[in-house]
């Protein structure tokens, strides 16, 4: 089986970073020269996905507009003659396959996912959450799609947390299974209390996901917070077959947080082209006057 398609859940209001996303989705929030959704969208397609499933709610148009071809903007370039700058924009434009998919109720991520059943059908695919940035020499999209290779079952993408944090995440509990940095899943809770677990093995945003899943959601209760959540039916769906927990190389950042979108910004200017060495330089200065 392959994975062909990739489900992006950007319906969120993004109200930790209110007033900013009063008008402007949060994915739409810029790191250094591109949106955070870009990031998320390049990533998808260089691990070989086809198609990109956006699932969005009201005030949400700017994403899909970000990768629709814009004939006037395109015009305007031309005359000035701007042609780098406009085949730029003209490779977003045709990076990939999408479809978008409205969430009319914000009833969680486990109902945001269960939205796309018609367009995802009866095939494996991958979610990735639309503020989860990961920087790596391997996109974690391409990582995870290999190690689906392999063991052609559910993956959940999981990086270490210290114990005093996994109360602020999906937590996973497991048995390593041979295959390096892999574990196979026995247990999971979505926001433990203190105590009630001894795994650091914190669920991030990205997943490869059997079909099965939808029939889960739909007969999911609502959880924690009272939303239907994505843990609940992941644990259900690891007792029905096997899931697995990879632990990704590479270095995830929050973007949709407000410390964790500073760090991001800073990362990936330092990489930047054109940017980066002249970013380093006045951190640098700036480190040593505090």
């Amino acid at each position: 089986m392959k994975v062909r398609k990739a489900v992006i859940p950007v319906a969120g209001l993004g109200t930790r970073f209110l007033p900013a996303t009063k008008a402007i989705p949060k994915e739409m929030l810029t790191i250094v020269d591109r949106p955070t959704i870009q990031y998320i969208v390049e990533e998808v397609v260089s691990s070989g996905v086809e198609q990109i499933i956006f699932i969005t709610s009201e005030g949400k148009s700017a994403i899909e507009n970000h990768f629709d071809y814009n004939f006037h903007l395109d015009s305007v370039l031309k005359e000035k003659n701007k042609t780098a700058l406009g085949k730029e924009l003209d490779e977003i434009s045709n990076l990939i396959d999408i479809v978008s998919v409205r969430q009319k109720k914000p009833l969680g991520l486990g109902h945001a996912i269960w939205t796309a059943r018609h367009v995802i059908g009866n095939e494996p695919f991958m979610v990735c959450l639309g503020d989860d940035l990961v920087l790596s020499d391997i996109p974690c999209a391409k990582q995870m799609l290999d190690l689906f290779h392999d063991v052609g079952e559910s993956i959940v993408a999981v990086k270490r947390v210290p114990q005093d944090q996994t109360y602020q995440y999906g937590i996973v509990e497991g048995e390593a299974n041979g295959r390096e940095r892999t574990f196979k899943v026995s247990r999971m809770v979505e926001k433990p209390a203190p105590g009630t677990t001894d795994s650091d093995l914190a669920i991030i945003g990205r997943y490869i996901l059997m079909p099965e899943i939808f029939d889960i959601l739909s007969t999911t209760t609502p959880g924690h917070g009272g939303e239907i959540q994505l843990t609940d039916a992941l644990l259900a769906l690891s007792k029905a077959r096997e899931m697995y927990a990879y632990e990704f190389r590479g270095i995830r950042y929050d973007a949709g947080d407000k410390f964790g979108y500073l760090q991001a910004i800073l990362a990936y200017g330092i990489r930047h082209p054109e940017l980066g060495e002249d970013l380093i330089a006045h951190i640098q200065e700036i480190a040593e006057t505090l």
